[in-house]
């Protein structure tokens, strides 16, 4: 069984990632630039925000936080997405989730171009990635694409079940791997003989947030298992979607929780915010 590593994928892609910021610097006269726009005080968020201007700074792209209060109405959220965007130093743009709930999360979201949309959430790179056309990508899923690729792991006429289907993780996850050549099978809460199917998966992607959700039963030998979901338990531990302990005698490849994918979505919004500013000197 191999592990695969998302902690120490994550560091090499951030060293690729901070030579290429300094050569954008050296032919532009600028430094890339990322804004996050973070509206109320939830504690995770701030959390998140943290990381990712720290993850920004250490390969040097600059990044500013603009933060507004819980009570921000509609037009000032999207005035300070509308004044970024026309920032000609901010490449990327990032609305941190999720909004207070009187706010419109659509509407804010789409005030972000797509030339500047670093999550991939807009409407026009999901329609791209749906196309199997180059666009940006969510940060997750392409996350997990870097890994499998990294790790060799063959996608081609390979069967593979996404368990989940969120925006955010599962729908672009399963419309990737169909652009890899792969025979996509999505499960939901909906979904008949869950076990059956993904017990027929030569790789596995779970990301639907339930503790040790995927047990031993439901893996096939030698599958390859990705999990996404971070759960944390009342001892205050973290795990998967995937029940490490138990799969891990079946599986050939396997991400652990922590350390697998979740330091990939990081590496790749920084991925996303660089193609961002390399593709203004096209």
């Amino acid at each position: 069984m191999t592990l695969i590593d998302g902690k120490g994928t994550a560091a090499e892609i951030r060293r690729e990632l901070k030579r290429r910021a300094e050569a954008f610097e050296a032919k532009s006269g600028i430094k890339v630039g990322l804004a996050v726009v973070l509206i109320g005080d939830d504690p995770a968020s701030e959390v998140y925000v943290r990381n990712k201007i720290k993850a920004s700074e250490e390969i040097g792209i600059s990044s500013i936080v603009r933060r507004l209060p819980a009570q921000t109405t509609q037009d000032e959220a999207e005035c300070t997405v509308e004044e970024l965007a026309a920032d000609a130093s901010i490449h990327g743009i990032l609305v941190q989730l999720p909004l207070p709930p009187h706010l419109d999360e659509k509407k804010i979201l789409a005030k972000i171009p797509t030339n500047k949309d670093v999550d991939g959430f807009s409407e026009e790179n999901i329609g791209l990635l749906a196309l199997g056309r180059k666009g940006t990508v969510a940060c997750t899923p392409l996350g997990v694409m870097e890994l499998l690729k990294r790790y060799h792991v063959e996608t081609r006429g390979k069967n593979a079940v996404v368990v989940g289907r969120s925006n955010i993780v599962g729908r672009p996850m399963a419309l990737l791997l169909l652009n890899a050549d792969a025979t996509v099978t999505v499960c939901h809460s909906h979904t008949k003989d869950l076990k059956g199917i993904c017990a027929a998966a030569d790789i596995l992607v779970v990301a639907v947030g339930k503790p040790r959700f995927i047990q031993a039963d439901m893996i096939k030998e030698g599958a390859v298992v990705i999990d996404v979901g971070t759960n944390r338990q009342e001892n205050g531990k973290l795990c998967g979607d995937v029940d490490f302990e138990k799969v891990k005698g079946k599986v050939s490849m396997i991400t652990p929780v922590p350390g697998g994918v979740g330091p990939m979505t990081i590496a790749m919004l920084l991925s996303n915010a660089v193609d961002a500013a390399e593709r203004t000197l096209l």
